[in-house]
Formats: C-alpha cells, sequence, structure tokens
C-alpha cells in the first residue's frame, strides 16, 4: 500500500453589498480581476433564478449591462440563463441537463465562472452543474434570499432531490466566491423575508448565546422585517455558520455529525410531505421546536428554556404546527418518524442527532426515543390548539370592543 496524505486549502469569500449589479460596484470585477490580468478577459455565463424576474423585472438587463461595463475583466457568454428555481427545481434532472448544454455551449472550462443569481434551491442546482461540469467550475454564487444568504448559500454543499428524498445526489465544493447582495432580501415577499431568521435562531443556539440574546431583543423589529436589524441578523447567522464549515474539522461532512442541521431531520420529511407547501424556514422552525420539546420531555433542557425559545419564534411570526405531522403510513406510523431513519442513512448509519441542553451549546445523541419524540408532537398540538384558540376568542372580542369605544 502506497499512503500520502493530501492537504488542501481553500480560500472561503463570503462578500456582503448592496447593489452588485450596479455599473460603480466593483465587487465581482474585483473578484475575477486576477485571472482577467494573467489570460485577458475571464469567460462567465450567469444562471438567473426566474422567480426574480417577477419583482424585479429589469434585473437581466442590469446584469449585461454590468458586465459590458467590465468587458476588460469578464466577458458574459451570452443574455443571463433564466431557469425555474423553487424546490421543484432540483426533482427535474432536466433543469440540470439545461446547465451542462449552457456550460458546453459556450465552451466554459475550469478557468470560466458560473454565477448563480437566486435562492437556495436554486444554488444547491446550478452549484451542482457547475461541480460536475469538466470536474468543477469556478462558481459564484450570488444568493437573493433571508435564508441563503445566511445559512445554505454561503456553504459548501450542492445537490438535486432523487428517489423523493432531499438532495441524494450531490457535491461537497468550495464556491469562488458568495456575493450576498443584501438589496435582494428587501424584494422578498414577507414570508420569504422571515424564513430565515429561523436559521439564525438555530445558529445561536448551538453556538452562540449572545447572539440568541440579541434577537431576543429584538424580536419585536425582526418580526416587523425591520431592514436593519434584519440585515445584522443574516451577517452575523452567515459569519457564525462560515466559521463552523472553516473551523469545526469536517466541512465535507465525513464524519456523522452536522450540528447546522439541528431541527432538520423532521424539517426534510415535513417538506417532501407538504409537497414543499412547507418553506425550508417554517419546516426548520417545526423541527426545532420537535426536538426542543424531546429535549425537555428527556430532562436535558429545562422547560423555562424550552417555552422562552418556542415563544421567540413565534412572536417573530413562526408557526410551530402542520397538519402534515398527524400523517401516517399504511402501517399507521407517523410518517414523521421516517425522517430519522433517513437522516441516519444520510449520515452513513450512524443516526447522529444535535440537540441544545442549553442557549449557546450542543449536544450531539445517537439514538431517539421515539415514544418522547411522539409526545413531543402532541404537545405542539395542544400547543397550537390553545393558540388558535386565543387567536379566536380574540377575534371575537374586537368588534364589541370597538362598538363599546
Amino acid at each position: 500500500m502506497i499512503q500520502k496524505p493530501i492537504h488542501l486549502s481553500y480560500d472561503h469569500r463570503v462578500v456582503f453589498t448592496h447593489g452588485a449589479f450596479q455599473t460603480s460596484n466593483a465587487t465581482l470585477r474585483d473578484l475575477v480581476a486576477h485571472a482577467a490580468e494573467l489570460r485577458g478577459p475571464s469567460k462567465v455565463v450567469v444562471f438567473v433564478d426566474a422567480g426574480l424576474l417577477a419583482g424585479d423585472p429589469e434585473l437581466t438587463a442590469r446584469i449585461e449591462r454590468y458586465f459590458a461595463h467590465h468587458g476588460a475583466v469578464a466577458e458574459l457568454v451570452s443574455a443571463p440563463v433564466v431557469l425555474t428555481g423553487g424546490e421543484a427545481c432540483k426533482n427535474e434532472w432536466a433543469m440540470v441537463d439545461k446547465i451542462w448544454q449552457a456550460i458546453n455551449y459556450h465552451k466554459i472550462c475550469r478557468h470560466s465562472y458560473v454565477v448563480a443569481v437566486g435562492g437556495g434551491a436554486f444554488q444547491d442546482l446550478v452549484g451542482f452543474g457547475a461541480a460536475t461540469a469538466h470536474r468543477g467550475i469556478r462558481l459564484i454564487r450570488m444568493p437573493t434570499t433571508t435564508l441563503s444568504q445566511g445559512d445554505g448559500g454561503v456553504g459548501v454543499k450542492n445537490g438535486v432531490n432523487y428517489f423523493g428524498k432531499k438532495n441524494w445526489i450531490g457535491t461537497f465544493a468550495v464556491p469562488f466566491a458568495v456575493v450576498n447582495d443584501l438589496d435582494f432580501i428587501h424584494r422578498l415577499p414577507e414570508r420569504d423575508r422571515r424564513a430565515g431568521i429561523v436559521e439564525a435562531i438555530k445558529v445561536a443556539l448551538i453556538r452562540d448565546g449572545a447572539f440568541f440574546h440579541y434577537i431576543s431583543s429584538n424580536a419585536d423589529a425582526l418580526a416587523e422585517l425591520e431592514p436593519e436589524v434584519l440585515e445584522k441578523v443574516i451577517r452575523r447567522s452567515a459569519e457564525l455558520h462560515v466559521e463552523h464549515i472553516a473551523s469545526g474539522g469536517d466541512p465535507f461532512e465525513l464524519g456523522s455529525a452536522r450540528p447546522l442541521d439541528f431541527g432538520h431531520w423532521a424539517a426534510h420529511k415535513l417538506e417532501p410531505l407538504s409537497g414543499f407547501a412547507i418553506n425550508h424556514g417554517e419546516a426548520v422552525a417545526i423541527g426545532m421546536a420537535i426536538d426542543l420539546l424531546y429535549s425537555a420531555n428527556i430532562d436535558m433542557l429545562d422547560a423555562k428554556t424550552c417555552e422562552r425559545i418556542l415563544s421567540l419564534m413565534e412572536r417573530i411570526g413562526f408557526v410551530l404546527w402542520s397538519d402534515f405531522l398527524d400523517a401516517h403510513d399504511e402501517t399507521t406510523q407517523p410518517v414523521i418518524l421516517q425522517g430519522l431513519e433517513e437522516f441516519r442513512e444520510h449520515l452513513g448509519g450512524e443516526l447522529t442527532i444535535t440537540l441544545v441542553p442549553e442557549i449557546g451549546r450542543k449536544l450531539e445523541v445517537h439514538s431517539m426515543d421515539e415514544a418522547a419524540v411522539l409526545d413531543a408532537v402532541a404537545k405542539l398540538r395542544t400547543r397550537a390548539q390553545v393558540l388558535a384558540k386565543a387567536s379566536d376568542a380574540g377575534t371575537q372580542k374586537t368588534p364589541a370592543t370597538t362598538s363599546s369605544s
């Protein structure tokens, strides 16, 4: 046997900016400038999430003007390629083929750049296409949602869904750069702007108690989606995610521990169960609630802290229940429990679940008591029923109060 260690070093660049496609903004130009100095203009192909164009119809024209202005450094090989985004894009293998066709047709090579402008699922799709063409083309991610700017878009994973399972086919590939243009998140619908806050709460719970306290102190501002506070939370969330990837010792997840997936075993099952009507952030909020109540059930987390976290998520605007949690399979077993087995398979055979024994600290366990999990689900159901009754009572009282005044 010949055995030699291979040591690799990556630079993980995450840049925050506003107005990335304004011609006066040098962020993208400077990222590719060093290659241009050696070989002339670098070829660039840009893929754009079609969902962005509804709220920003001038985006593709703005991209073309930007690269025309900086043509000495970056050559845009065609008009931006517009593809369907959203989780559904990861279910269509033909979408990967379209990306490969564009890369092949325009002779994009490993010294060229693929730029992906879109949400987290779109980043997964285009990232997979870029990572597998020519064994890997330089990828510049431009995430456009709070979820992707604060979490998934700054990571090193790409993938598409297969066999009805999330990200069953995929790669680990450090992007050449991530450009978080914060202007994008303020164009999002309210539901999508809110979604990324839960990933910030998640990473605060497992890594940074002070950040959790900041989120708590600014809960009302976050509930109102105040831009300044939202941007600070997304930036710190991204920073903590990148810190973990770069310093956690397992960026390509060769082991079985995935602490950044706290609350995700249930979320990954809940999303396809709902036909992706529940978005990722909403599913993670529910998944975290299940794991928090489970931790309280087994006396790992004190009930007061559990309630504090659940109340914070609700205060910011997350609903911690879905009727899909009540789905049963043909054997009458709750379908949500299948998420544990699928998570085990995804991890390579050993189940490793991250739980939170206290704010700012994580603990990994290798088994889950299914009865205690189902009890946590039952408590969530009861909680939702109580909140619904309180809401109905408040609605019924409103007209009488108004008329008496």
